[in-house]
């Protein structure tokens, strides 16, 4: 018979009310730091050991609100209120790192609501692994490796409170019956920051609003380049450079170390206070990484993400060079079927195509009429087959004919999906590299002139671009386009 062993937990304070939302933040953070304490020196204790007679346990902390009126709310706005009288609630981790957009969310409640929010420790056990995971010199090893079962001393990830089904639309309810607060998870949010460290070599801290992703590599040494510039200029408001390996730049002349190990996703932040800068991400080619990447960075709440990368034009009167606005995807891509159908519009942002076509327009001083001549307004396909030109062309092409599609790529539709799952605004600003359709391929030599004349040009229409959004209120940018009838009370 197996012996049960005795549990222990940390001694937390009882729940408690709160009216001010700076203070529900304070004690978020509290809870936060006794579980993670409490777990992380236990942990320390059992592998030093090796062995445990007892387990040990802890518990996120969480947000809970319970209104019972009807009392209609500022309908201006896409968040900060829930639908109907109820009980609501999420579970919380690094409230550290969140805790700007905690308190103007938990403000916005009691703004609205005229209530209190209840803050206290979840029923939801903390994973030993995402613990730890502010402990650098601390490590989960795999199961086997050390002389103790894990499990039994220690909870580990759940997939049954790790998932998506907020964000779907599934109807989740928390084991209470509270409705969601928020659209993820704690153990989902912790998921994906040690899948960001993982994928980008750069912490979750550096992480800015604005997210610029890209599909070549040329566009991290411009955006480098211009974060240099940046730092050199005293009232450009940006306040240091960080690249993979978190290594932080504040002055323009330093140089950037290389990492010792190139990550899958190179990652590049300029900051500025309260995460107002720009975050450039390399995804890489193809849909799988444009989702990957996409599925992780959902959770930090960005303002907006644009894909600024390289496409092949599919019309004749296309050149090499002239940029593609997305107003409408043609989703071939086919790895968000199961998450979102493809028969749901993603619709084109009207804030988004208006920053984007400003900024063409300021970065080639062309306007009006004489912008068509480099710019291009229509349907992105995005497919998951990069060598399709290697068959037969009949079918791919009369699709892409029918859908009126004016450009093809591997990402642009997936990032936008996944955005407006996600409701993150998003945008698509490509650069066509080549008619794969009118012979004209993308070779050496070809590139190379390409990407000296363009690469910079192209990078500075999504900087201002987010330059411009940046400026925007947050309810304009968040709008109640990319929000359903029932929708989580944050954003």
């Amino acid at each position: 018979m197996t012996e049960i062993r005795p549990l222990r937990c940390p001694d937390v304070p009882a729940p408690e009310a709160f009216e001010d939302a700076a203070a529900a933040v304070a004690r978020l953070c509290e809870l936060y730091d006794a579980a993670t304490g409490f777990l992380t020196a236990h942990f320390q204790e059992v592998l030093r050991s090796g062995q445990s007679d007892v387990s040990y346990r802890a518990y996120y902390p969480e947000i809970r609100l319970t209104t019972t009126s009807y009392a209609p709310t500022d309908s201006r706005l896409s968040f900060g209120h829930v639908p109907q009288p109820g009980t609501y609630s999420t579970t919380v981790t690094r409230p550290d790192l969140f805790r700007h957009y905690l308190e103007q969310q938990i403000g916005l409640l009691m703004q609205n609501h005229r209530v209190p929010v209840t803050i206290g420790v979840s029923t939801t056990p903390m994973p030993v692994h995402f613990a730890v995971a502010n402990d650098a010199s601390v490590t989960v090893p795999q199961e086997g490796a050390a002389d103790f079962h894990l499990r039994d001393i220690f909870d580990v990830p759940d997939l049954s409170t790790t998932h998506d089904d907020i964000v779907n639309g599934h109807g989740f309810m928390y084991p209470d019956g509270a409705a969601p607060l928020a659209p993820f998870t704690a153990q989902r949010v912790d998921y994906s920051l040690a899948r960001l460290s993982h994928y980008t070599a750069t912490e979750a801290v550096h992480f800015q609003n604005h997210v610029l992703f890209t599909n070549y590599q040329f566009y991290i040494e411009e955006f480098e380049a211009f974060a240099r510039r940046m730092l050199a200029d005293p009232d450009s408001g940006y306040t240091a450079f960080v690249g993979p390996g978190n290594q932080v730049i504040i002055d323009a002349d330093t140089p950037m170390p290389p990492p010792t190990k190139l990550p899958q996703m190179p990652t590049y932040h300029l900051k500025r206070d309260k995460g107002a800068g720009i975050t450039l991400v390399n995804i890489g080619v193809g849909p799988s990484n444009a989702k990957t990447a996409t599925d992780h960075i959902a959770v930090l709440r960005p303002h907006a993400w644009l894909m600024v990368g390289h496409c092949a034009g599919l019309r004749n009167s296309q050149r090499l060079g002239d940029f593609v606005l997305a107003h409408a995807y043609l989703r071939e891509d086919h790895v968000l079927d199961d998450d979102l159908p493809v028969w749901v519009p993603i619709p084109a942002l009207a804030e988004i195509q208006i920053a984007l076509e400003d900024a063409v327009e300021a970065v080639t001083q062309l306007e009006g009429y004489d912008l068509k001549r480099i710019m291009r307004t229509g349907t992105v396909a995005t497919i998951d087959n990069r060598n399709w030109e290697l068959r037969d062309h009949s079918g791919p092409v009369q699709r892409l004919s029918q859908s009126r599609a004016v450009a093809l790529d591997m990402e642009s539709a997936t990032i936008a999906a996944n955005g407006f799952r996600f409701r993150v605004p998003y945008g698509t600003l490509l650069c066509v590299s080549d008619k794969p359709l009118h012979g004209e391929l993308k070779l050496p030599g070809m590139a190379s002139d390409f990407y000296r004349t363009q690469v910079a040009n192209h990078l500075m229409i999504g900087i201002r671009a987010m330059e411009a959004l940046r400026e925007m209120p947050l309810e304009r940018i968040h709008s109640r386009k990319l929000r359903s009838f029932e929708e989580t009370a944050f954003l």
